[in-house]
């Protein structure tokens, strides 16, 4: 299980986030627009090293090359909050994140999804965006055919794939407190 009570979460970042806002989030994300966490602080860490060069590709004030923040946060209890947990990279998994990363791809897919709040699983790290890509474009066969889903899993490995947590509205983001934002420099 991803989501558990008392498990802390984190966000890698340029700054500190103890608001986080989605209106800033952007669309073309694994499980959607929202705030993404983790539950491995080593994850986090390396997050924090891309997230200083998206600031500074897209001209963020007050952003330093080599530091930026592990935010941790804890949950609320999740009473009326939909949550769905992908338990590991199988078809469900790949058909939602190739349909959330690629409009218009699997259509009725990001309907599916749109109920829930919250949606936890293995992220598609950078060792596994090629996959992800390659199957999005066909290359393993039609997306969504039994040949291509199961080439793209076999070679994403799964077992390997860390955890990603997807706070998707605002009901679920009042659930997120905020303990503390630790200095990493990269």
């Amino acid at each position: 299980m991803i989501i558990e009570v008392g498990k802390p979460w984190y966000h890698g970042s340029y700054t500190i986030v103890d608001k986080p806002d989605l209106a800033k989030c952007l669309e073309g994300k694994d499980f959607g627009r929202g705030f993404y966490l983790t539950t491995d602080d080593n994850q986090a860490k390396r997050f924090v090293k891309s997230s200083i060069g998206k600031a500074i590709k897209n001209g963020a004030e007050n952003v330093e090359e080599d530091r930026g923040y592990l935010n941790v946060y804890n949950h609320s209890e999740l009473e009326g909050i939909e949550v769905f947990e992908f338990p590991t990279a199988d078809r469900d998994w790949l058909h939602c994140v190739a349909a959330h990363r690629k409009s218009n791809l699997l259509k009725d897919e990001v309907k599916k999804w749109e109920a829930y709040d919250i949606i936890a699983g293995k992220i598609a790290n950078d060792a596994t965006n090629q996959v992800i890509t390659a199957y999005i474009n066909g290359l393993y066969g039609a997306v969504g055919s039994d040949t291509a889903d199961e080439t793209a899993i076999r070679l994403l490995m799964p077992e390997k794939l860390t955890d990603q947590i997807c706070i998707r509205t605002e009901k679920a983001l009042e659930r997120l407190i905020f303990l503390e934002s630790i200095e990493h420099t990269i």
